[in-house]
């Protein structure tokens, strides 16, 4: 075949989808566990997730600052907004070496007929020696329509 139509072709052909790279899996996974821990109210599993000077910004607009603060928010968040959660990572950043910036639609089913809260939730991980950590999460809801 001509090498012009070759090239024709190739140009043609849809690229195969770049492979998630080891951290950008890593990251994910975080976000993961994080979910899991939650559901299962893994007071040492969620606290193994954080870095020590953590924080987080909630939805309801409380800030918990450091690592057991969030930990003991997060567990009473869980007991008393009760309802499967689930967040959905979109897209995965890494703005500087060893930081990622991971954000998605962040949901929390409510009881059978009662509608499902839909927020957005945002998540700063850092690499701490061969481990990624969260560092910061903010949740946010979306502002109503003007």
């Amino acid at each position: 075949m001509p090498p012009m139509i070759l090239l024709a072709l190739s140009l043609t052909m849809p690229f195969p989808a770049a492979p998630q790279t080891r951290d950008e899996t890593a990251v994910r996974d975080v976000v993961k566990r994080y979910v899991e821990a939650r559901d299962r109210a893994d007071e040492a599993g969620i606290r193994a997730l954080f870095t020590e000077d953590a924080d987080q910004l909630t939805s309801s607009g409380e800030w918990r600052k450091g690592r057991e603060a969030i930990v003991k928010g997060t567990l009473a968040s869980s007991k008393g907004n009760p309802g499967a959660r689930t967040i959905a990572i979109e897209t995965v950043r890494f703005p500087a070496p060893g930081v990622a910036l991971a954000d998605g639609p962040y949901e929390i089913a409510g009881s059978p007929g009662a509608p499902a809260r839909k927020m957005w939730t945002a998540f700063v991980i850092v690499r701490t020696g061969d481990a990624w950590r969260i560092a910061s999460i903010r949740n946010m809801l979306p502002a109503p329509a003007r």
